[in-house]
């Protein structure tokens, strides 16, 4: 389970990097590369919530993740 948060943390980062990379080409006025990256941001995103919920139900706890926002 560590593991799996170890790996959904690194994500997280991942995006936030995509995130301030598209927004600085966004800023640029590069709006190609500015997709580009939010779409990767996006994508590492997604892989950290899915991460995220694995080591949530591995954990013994089965309510869902979405409650508890």
């Amino acid at each position: 389970m560590h593991e799996t948060n170890r790996r959904a943390a690194e994500q997280h980062e991942m995006a936030a990097r995509a995130h301030r990379t598209a927004a600085e080409h966004n800023e640029k006025g590069d709006f190609t590369a500015a997709t580009y990256h939010a779409m990767r941001a996006l994508e590492f995103s997604d892989h950290a919530y899915a991460l995220s919920a694995a080591a949530h139900n591995k954990s013994g706890r089965m309510e869902s993740l979405r409650e508890q926002v």
